[in-house]
Order: C-alpha cells, then structure tokens, then sequence
C-alpha cells in the first residue's frame, strides 16, 4: 500500500512509503536533507512499522519540536490505524 504522507514542521515536505504484506518496502522524503532521508530510509527499510514507530517516535530537531524521523513515525502510526 503506498501512502503519501504531508509533514507539518519539518523541511521535508511529504514522505511518499510503500508498506506491503506489514513490512515497509521503499520511504522518499520530498525537499529537506537529502542524506536525513536518505539515512533514514535505508535504516527503516525491511522492517515492520511498529519496529521503526518504537525507535524514532519522539527525536526532535532543533528547537522545532518535531523531526523528519519523528514524522515518519507519525505517518507510520496514521498507516496501522487505516489498515
């Protein structure tokens, strides 16, 4: 299932995922620091979304409250509650 997911406070401006049979297939994050995404992504790459939700929920960035890895794991929690 492939999910386009709008960020709120951070650079990127959407996270594009695919998740399929609960395990996540490929994550881009749209504008923002490239190797951010790019670190990210291939760390969160082949694992389950509750794997990756329990280990980046929460990082912030700077004084911005939030954080690309922190709204991936909010598109990730968004994704389970529809499934």
């Amino acid at each position: 299932m492939k999910t386009i997911y709008e960020t709120t406070g951070t650079c990127a401006k959407e996270i594009h995922i695919d998740i399929e049979d609960g395990i996540i297939q490929s994550i881009e994050f749209v504008r923002g620091c490239p190797g951010g995404g790019k670190g990210v992504s291939a760390l969160a790459v082949g694992r389950k979304p509750e794997e990756v939700i329990g280990v980046i929920k929460g990082i912030i960035c700077g004084d911005k409250g939030t954080s690309c890895p922190d709204q991936l794991a909010n598109a990730l929690s968004e994704h389970l509650a529809k499934a």
